[in-house]
């Protein structure tokens, strides 16, 4: 599917609305259930497989497990990033019950278009942390546009509705099949996209 911004995934806390109960009722899944093989953030919009059934869930687990699951997603950054940055490295914190937590986190950037203002990029995650390209490109100096979460002040605000983050394509192979999809972006980075380049 392609998920839009502002809804989570799974149920939360404060999250009345999500993408599992909403397909849980959908004609898609009469007789099953949806099963979450992935996340992406609330705040970001686009492609997201649910499997049908246990068997599939286990599969496609195993295919992110195993990083046989390529994903692209594009990205606007404040600030232009120098076209000579090709990946990021970092070594991220996270804390789990006030336990210290640190993971590599490893991303393929490409610019695709910059100004002096701002930077369109495609992003391909290759190891899969909890906020990587957020956290990622906050550590470049090159926040994303609408991240309240991982922001820097030293940049003038952009006011959008959404973070100008999208998953954009995925690919994968199954019994010697490839698999590609492509979920358009949503107006507001659309809009954003003309107004700037």
């Amino acid at each position: 599917i392609n998920k839009p911004a502002g809804i989570p995934v799974q149920s939360g806390t404060k999250s009345f609305k999500n993408i599992t109960d909403l397909l849980k009722n959908s004609k898609y899944f009469e007789g099953s259930k949806p099963f979450i093989v992935h996340r992406i953030d609330k705040e970001t919009s686009g492609i997201l497989i649910i499997a049908k059934n246990r068997k599939y869930a286990q599969l496609f687990t195993s295919l992110f497990r195993i990083r046989k699951i390529h994903k692209t997603y594009l990205a606007l950054t404040y600030g232009k990033i120098n076209k000579s940055v090709k990946s990021m490295i970092d070594h991220l914190i996270y804390f789990e019950n006030k336990k210290k937590i640190i993971q590599k986190a490893i991303s393929n950037i490409k610019i695709l278009k910059s100004n002096d203002e701002l930077t369109y990029v495609e992003l391909n995650p290759i190891t899969g942390r909890k906020h990587q390209l957020r956290k990622q490109l906050l550590n470049l100096g090159n926040p994303i546009i609408g991240d309240d979460k991982y922001f820097l002040t030293n940049f003038k605000k952009i006011k959008t509705k959404n973070i100008m983050l999208h998953a954009y394509k995925i690919k994968f192979m199954i019994n010697n099949v490839q698999y590609n999809f492509k979920a358009n972006f949503n107006n507001y980075f659309e809009q954003l996209l003309k107004e700037k380049f």
